[in-house]
C-alpha cells in the first residue's frame, strides 16, 4: 500500500500536541480532524503497515457525516454501496425481518457497504494534507506515564532502538487488546460469545445478488453479503472442535461454500479468517491526559455493523473537543463530557448486537421455532413492519448531559440528537448540503429570524473567537432577494422544506449546534442569549480575550 504522500519521520523523538496510538479507522479520523484544526499530531501504529484483513463491512450515515466533516466524503463515496439492506431469513429462505434504510435525514444513506481497508486508505492519504501531522509505523509502546502537564511515551523501533516522545494528550485507539487500557488498570467488563465464525471473501461474487442476508439455520448460521467491487463476503458459525487451520483446507472450505453456492469449485477465494465476538466496555474513558477510543473503550459482535460506526461516533465526538482543548478555545473540562455522552450509548449499541446476534444462532433450538412463528405474524402488522423497515430499533444517540444544554428539557427536546442535514440554496443559487455551509464549526441557525438577535457584542466576538457560523434561514423562494441580509450572517434558502419541519416540529426558531452537529440548545431570538451564556460554562468556552486558533473549514 503506498503511504509516498503522508509525511513520515523516523524519529519519535520530541514533543507532539498529541498522541494517537493506533493507525486504525478511529485513530485516522481523529488525526484527519485535528490536523485541519491546526494540531500538532503524532500517529504511532506498531504494524507496518495498515491492516488489510477482513473486517467492517458496514458503513452508516453518522460515520459518512463524519468523514464529510473533514473532507473526504468524495473519496470514500466510491467505496460503498448506498441503501444497503439486512435481511433475517429463516432455515428455508423465508425474509422474516427486511431491514430497509430508507431515510436519509443526515445528509446520506442510512446504511452502506462498504471495504474497510479501501477506506482506512482513504483517511491515511487525506493526512497528505496536513503538515502538522505525522505517522510512524513499526513503533511499539512499551510503556507511558502521565504528569500534570504531559504524557511520555517510551517506544521500540523496528530495529530495537528506544525512542521517547511527549505529547500534552494521548488517545488511545490500539483496539480491543488495547496496552494502554490495561496499563491503566481499567476494568473491561463484559463477555465474550462462545463460539467463533469464519469470514470468507470472494472476489468476482459468483452470487451477485444485492445486500446482506442472515440465515437463522439451527445447523450453521451464516451470513451472505454483497460488498463494492464485486466482492462476496460470507460468514459461517464455526462448531465445536473446529479449528481455523481444518476449515481452511480445501475440502472443508468447498463444504461450507457449498451451502450457498450451486459449484463451490469455481470462486476466486480473496482471504478467511476467523473471528471471536466479544461484547465489553472500559469502566472509564478518560484518566487524566489519556483518553480511549474505538475499540479500546468497547468492543462488540458485528451483528449490526457497529463496532466500526461506533469508533467514527467516538472521534466525531471527542476530536473537535479536543481541537479546542488544545487550542485554547475551551477548558480542559470539556473533555469530562466525552465519556458522559458516549458511554451509555456505545453500551446501548453492544445491548443491541448481542440480541441481533441471538436471534441469528439462538442457544436452542426450539428458540428458533418460537422466532420463526412470532416473526410470521408480526410482519403482517404494519406498524411493526415499519419498526424494522425504518430501523427505529436503533438507538440513536442522544446525550442528555455532557456539553450541552438539557435545562427545562421534555424527553421530546431535540437537545443531545444530531440536527438534519438537508440540501440548502446559497445566495448565488448553487445547492450545497448543510454541513458544508457550516465547516469545522459550532453553528447558530435561525429560522427567518437574525441569528444575531439579542445577542451582545461581547457575546457575539466570543463565540465568533470560538468558530461559530451565524446561519439565517429562509424559503428557497426569498434567498435571492437581499432584503433580509444581516451582518455576519450567511442567509439559505430551505431547498427541501426540511429545515422548516424542524423547527415546527420542535416549536422554536433558534438552533445552536455543535461541531459534531449535535443540538447543544435551542431557543427564540428572546432567549438566545441567555442560552448561550449557560452554554459557554457547560462546554468551558474560553473568555474573549483569550487567543484562540480554531480552524475554518469552507
Amino acid at each position: 500500500m503506498p503511504y509516498s504522500n503522508v509525511k513520515e519521520n523516523n524519529s519519535a523523538t520530541g514533543k507532539v500536541q498529541v498522541a494517537i496510538v493506533g493507525a486504525g479507522p478511529v485513530g485516522l479520523m481523529m488525526a484527519n480532524y485535528l490536523g485541519q484544526a491546526g494540531v500538532e499530531v503524532l500517529v504511532i501504529e506498531k504494524l507496518d503497515t495498515l491492516i488489510d484483513y477482513p473486517r467492517a463491512i458496514g458503513i452508516d450515515d453518522e460515520s459518512l457525516r463524519a468523514m464529510q466533516s473533514v473532507g473526504l466524503i468524495e473519496n470514500v463515496l466510491p467505496h460503498t454501496t448506498p441503501w444497503h439492506a439486512m435481511r433475517f431469513l429463516t432455515p428455508k429462505g423465508r425474509c422474516f425481518a427486511d431491514i430497509q434504510p430508507m431515510t436519509d435525514e443526515f445528509g446520506w444513506s442510512r446504511r452502506n457497504a462498504f471495504i474497510q481497508p479501501q477506506v482506512d486508505a482513504v483517511m491515511y492519504e487525506g493526512l497528505s494534507r496536513f503538515p502538522n501531522v505525522r505517522c510512524l509505523f513499526s513503533r511499539e509502546v512499551e510503556s507511558f506515564s502521565q504528569s500534570a502537564d504531559e504524557v511520555t511515551l517510551h517506544l521500540k523501533g523496528p530495529g530495537g532502538e528506544r525512542e521517547t516522545v511527549q505529547a500534552d494528550w494521548l488517545v488511545a485507539c490500539d483496539g480491543g487488546g488495547s496496552f494502554i487500557r490495561r496499563t491503566l488498570n481499567i476494568p473491561f467488563e463484559g463477555k465474550t460469545a462462545p463460539n467463533q465464525w469464519i469470514v470468507i471473501d470472494i472476489a468476482n461474487d459468483p452470487l451477485a445478488t444485492p445486500h446482506v442476508y442472515l440465515c437463522c439455520d439451527p445447523v450453521r448460521p451464516y451470513v451472505s453479503a454483497a460488498l463494492p467491487h464485486g466482492v462476496r463476503r460470507f460468514e459461517f458459525m464455526v462448531m465445536p472442535g473446529e479449528t481455523e487451520a481444518r476449515l481452511s483446507e480445501p475440502e472443508n472450505m468447498r463444504k461450507l461454500l457449498s451451502k450457498v453456492l450451486p459449484n463451490p469449485d469455481r470462486v476466486e477465494l480473496i482471504r478467511q479468517r476467523v473471528y471471536t465476538h466479544n461484547a465489553r466496555i472500559a469502566e472509564r474513558f478518560r484518566v487524566d491526559r489519556v483518553l480511549l477510543a474505538g475499540d479500546a473503550a468497547h468492543i462488540m459482535p458485528v451483528w449490526q455493523g457497529q463496532g466500526y460506526n461506533s469508533g467514527m461516533r467516538d472521534a466525531f465526538n471527542l476530536a473537535w473537543k479536543l481541537a479546542m482543548v488544545v487550542n485554547g478555545a475551551a477548558g480542559s473540562r470539556l473533555l469530562d463530557t466525552y465519556q458522559q455522552e458516549r458511554r451509555d450509548h456505545a453500551k446501548a449499541m453492544i445491548d443491541l448486537s448481542v440480541t441481533a446476534g441471538n436471534v441469528l444462532a439462538p442457544a436452542k433450538r426450539w428458540h428458533g421455532a418460537l422466532r420463526d412463528g412470532i416473526s410470521w405474524a408480526l410482519n403482517y402488522l404494519p406498524p411493526v413492519k415499519r419498526y424494522f423497515l425504518e430501523m427505529r430499533f436503533k438507538p440513536m444517540p442522544q446525550y442528555r448531559e455532557g456539553a450541552l444544554l438539557m435545562r427545562g428539557e421534555g424527553k421530546t427536546s431535540p437537545v443531545g440528537k444530531m440536527f438534519i442535514q438537508p440540501k440548502v440554496t446559497l445566495e448565488d443559487g448553487s445547492i450545497a448540503l448543510l454541513d458544508d455551509v457550516i465547516g469545522a464549526n459550532f453553528a447558530v441557525i435561525a429560522w427567518g429570524c437574525n441569528p444575531q438577535w439579542g445577542l451582545s457584542e461581547a457575546q457575539i466576538a466570543r463565540w465568533q473567537a470560538a468558530g461559530v457560523r451565524f446561519i439565517q434561514v429562509v424559503p428557497e423562494v426569498q434567498i435571492r432577494r437581499d432584503q433580509d441580509n444581516f451582518p455576519g450572517a450567511i442567509r439559505i434558502g430551505d431547498t427541501q422544506n426540511r429545515l422548516r419541519g424542524w423547527f415546527a416540529r420542535h416549536n422554536c426558531s433558534i438552533a445552536v449546534l455543535r461541531p459534531d452537529r449535535f443540538v447543544a440548545t435551542v431557543a427564540i431570538p428572546q432567549t438566545v442569549g441567555e442560552r448561550l451564556e449557560a452554554l459557554a460554562a457547560a462546554v468551558s468556552l474560553a473568555p474573549a480575550a483569550a487567543p484562540v486558533s480554531v480552524a475554518k473549514v469552507a
